[in-house]
């Protein structure tokens, strides 16, 4: 018996079901492993998903415009706003580089902007908090690669995808090894 006075429900809930726990890592853990050593075929499959995303967005939006044609006057924004789903979609499958540049360009933008605000952001708080230097160099970091995608958004996203594979990959092993650490406490239990 393990000598916890207090009992965790959520820990006996994981305990009980570590193997999922350990599935879920491997699983984790293949997909890292596989963006890391494929990221043109990572890029390409997740630029695909946006397109089915794309296409089933579109056609749920000229139903739902064409359902209320009769009673909403605003109907044809919604038929619009679909017909655009639709073909963002199917050129999405026609031409996924185009889709690919476009999605890292706008990584980019964000970064560069979101960086740059918390930059302005940090400067004016430096007077009401300690420690806004770490805010300004996380600000730098973002418009550092935001100009890094923006220079060679090609290179930019394959390093993306590289860092999507090792943080995939690392929660993955970590959650082999809390699942594993699960198991050892359920058998303590049982015990």
């Amino acid at each position: 018996m393990n000598n916890l006075s207090f009992r965790n429900p959520l820990v006996d809930l994981l305990s009980e079901n570590w193997w999922m726990v350990l599935i879920r890592g491997g699983a984790a853990l293949i997909f890292g492993l596989l963006t890391w050593f494929y990221p043109f075929i990572s890029i390409l499959i997740m630029v695909m998903f946006f397109g089915v995303y794309a296409l089933i967005d579109g056609v749920l939006g000229v139903v739902i415009a064409i359902n209320g044609r009769r009673t909403h006057q605003d109907w044809w924004l919604m038929l619009i706003w679909g017909m655009v789903s639709i073909l963002a979609g199917i050129m999405t499958f026609f031409v996924p580089g185009i889709t690919w540049l476009v999605l890292i360009t706008f990584i980019a933008i964000w970064s560069l902007v979101s960086g740059i605000l918390q930059i302005i952001a940090a400067i004016r708080l430096r007077k009401s908090i300690r420690g806004e230097g770490w805010m300004i160099v996380a600000g730098m970091l973002s418009v550092l690669v935001g100009i890094i995608l923006l220079i060679n958004p090609v290179q930019g996203g394959i390093a993306l995808t590289w860092v999507i594979g090792v943080y995939a990959a690392l929660f993955g092993v970590m959650n082999i090894a809390l699942a594993f650490r699960l198991r050892r406490f359920a058998a303590s239990e049982n015990d």
